[in-house]
Formats: structure tokens, C-alpha cells, sequence
């Protein structure tokens, strides 16, 4: 059977490690980021991986037209979609009486405008996948983040667009996963990628949860059967309480 996955974000760090994966598995793929030069050269390593074909826009999701330039070339080279990965965010810290208005905005538009157009843009390919394989239906990966579930101090902009995308995430599932399409927010504490390296000096990278880990629950959340619907997964880094990035 030909799978297809849309993956944003899809460049480094944890959006590649997932595009990897399935690129090996012989998914189709096409891949958003904002560096079209970087995602070139990835489009070419994932082919060599494996994938049956990879499609590449790059652009801003803080851009309104981003969600649907990638939705279209999608649908124009695989009508259908197994499998919506929505890796792609900003983080930025500071405290609540301090933080600029326009980095507010920046992190709405990243991290919840753009996962809602692209869902909401996306869905009539989810819903025939579902259709073409009743068996296995059609995934959403939201990768959200534990400061949604749990308050910390600095992070309140970026947990607060966290746990709204996971409130949409479990709206889908009640919308729509009795059609076989359903979704997953990923909520982990501090990953060992670029967009972490801001912490280094407060959170060694030796200390935070592997990419591989979270690649690991990806792959096993595609893997499951339609009948299975899981809203969140929070991912802990060892040696904390479980309750801090």
C-alpha cells in the first residue's frame, strides 16, 4: 500500500528524525522548513533512505499562505494523507509582565494558527485515507510540549499555544476519529535538538529526552489500528519529578 505523511518542521531535530523513519518504512513525504536550500539536501538524503517520493516547500507558517502552499503540493502529488505530522514551532521565554506583543503574536501564528489551517486544509485527504484503509485509518501527530500540561515560570506564552493545540488535538478526536482519523499531541519536557540549546547552560543536553525516543512513539502511534485513540503522551526527562521541562 503507498503511505504518504506531511511533516512541517521537517528539516532538523525531531521533524527529521521522524521523516527519516518513515522515508525507511517508503512513505511518500513531503516536507515543510523554512531553508529551502537545507531542505533540499534533505529531500535528497530521505530519497536515498528510502522514500518513494519527496515533495519540499519551504516557507514561513508564520505566513498565512504557508498551510496552504504545502496542503496543495501534497494533494497534487499523493491525493491522499496517512499520516499529519505537526512538528513545526517556536519557542521563546519570558515572563508574563515583560513579554512583547509581537513575540506573542509570532508564537500564535507558529504554533496554533498554523497547525489549525493545516489540519482544517488537510483533513479531506486524512478522511480518505481513512476511507482506503479502514483498518489502519489516518494519524495526527501534534508535537506539543509538558509546559502545556504543567505551569513553569518564563514559559507561559509557549505553554499556553502548547496546551491549546492539545485541546485541539482531542476536539479532532471527538470530531472525528468514530471516521478513523485520529490524533496524538506529544508533550515532552526539553529534547536534545537546536531549539533547546537556549537552556544549555541551566539543562545539559546529555540530561534531555533523545529525538530517537520521540521518533520511537511516533512510529508506534502509526503503527496502531483505527480502533486505538490516545489524545496525549507527556514525556518526562529522568532524573526530574516529571513536572518541568
Amino acid at each position: 500500500m503507498n503511505r504518504s505523511a506531511l511533516i512541517t518542521g521537517a528539516s532538523r531535530g525531531i521533524g527529521l528524525g521522524i521523516a527519516t523513519r518513515l522515508a525507511e518504512a517508503g512513505y511518500g513525504l513531503t516536507l515543510s522548513a523554512r531553508d529551502a536550500e537545507r531542505l533540499e539536501v534533505v529531500a535528497d538524503e530521505l530519497r536515498a533512505a528510502g522514500a518513494k517520493e519527496v515533495v519540499v516547500v519551504a516557507g514561513d507558517l508564520a505566513d498565512e499562505a504557508s498551510a496552504g502552499r504545502v496542503v496543495t503540493a501534497h494533494a497534487d502529488t499523493f491525493g491522499a494523507l496517512n499520516a499529519l505530522v505537526l512538528n513545526a514551532g517556536v519557542g521563546t521565554a519570558g515572563p508574563i509582565g515583560e513579554f512583547p506583543m509581537r513575540r506573542f503574536g509570532k508564537s500564535v501564528d507558529v504554533n496554533l494558527r498554523a497547525p489549525f489551517s493545516l489540519l482544517q486544509q488537510a483533513l479531506p485527504m486524512l478522511r480518505t485515507a481513512a476511507r482506503e484503509n479502514p483498518a489502519k485509518g489516518a494519524k495526527v501527530i501534534a508535537l506539543a510540549s509538558i509546559t502545556g500540561v504543567y505551569a513553569e515560570a518564563g514559559l507561559a506564552v509557549y505553554g499556553a499555544t502548547k496546551a491549546a493545540l492539545m485541546s485541539l488535538v482531542e476536539t479532532l478526536n471527538v470530531e472525528e476519529s468514530g471516521n478513523g482519523v485520529s490524533a496524538t499531541a506529544l508533550a515532552p519536557a526539553f529534547v536534545d535538538t537546536d531549539m533547546s540549546a537556549w537552556i544549555h547552560d541551566k539543562i545539559p543536553p546529555e540530561s534531555m529526552i533523545e529525538v530517537d525516543d520521540i521518533v520511537e512513539l511516533v512510529d508506534a502511534l502509526l503503527r496502531l489500528s483505527s480502533r486505538a485513540m490516545v489524545p496525549k503522551i507527556v514525556v518526562g526527562r529522568a532524573g526530574t519529578d516529571g513536572y518541568r521541562a
